[in-house]
């Protein structure tokens, strides 16, 4: 196998992974579950870190994913207030 299909799959790989963990945030978000959602939000902390380490993403683009989902988290724990 060809060096640039490897490294294509393991991209791919990467990027469902991080896809994965954001779609679960969002759906214990849209469920209005805020405990969940932190939790979540931790596994997908890590498997965006991971990514970008991995150099799949560049690493304000991993900032750029994680700040958001935190922005939507804290708008759900303010909401429940």
């Amino acid at each position: 196998m060809k060096k640039d299909a490897k490294r294509r799959a393991r991209n791919i790989a990467e990027k469902t992974k991080v896809k994965k963990a954001i779609r679960q945030v969002a759906d214990a978000i849209k469920a209005g579950n805020a405990d969940e959602a932190q939790k979540l939000f931790v596994a997908a902390q890590k498997a965006i870190d991971q990514a970008a380490a991995n150099r799949v993403y560049h690493k304000n683009n991993a900032a750029r994913k994680k700040s958001r989902l935190a922005k939507r988290i804290k708008s759900l724990t303010e909401a429940a207030e």
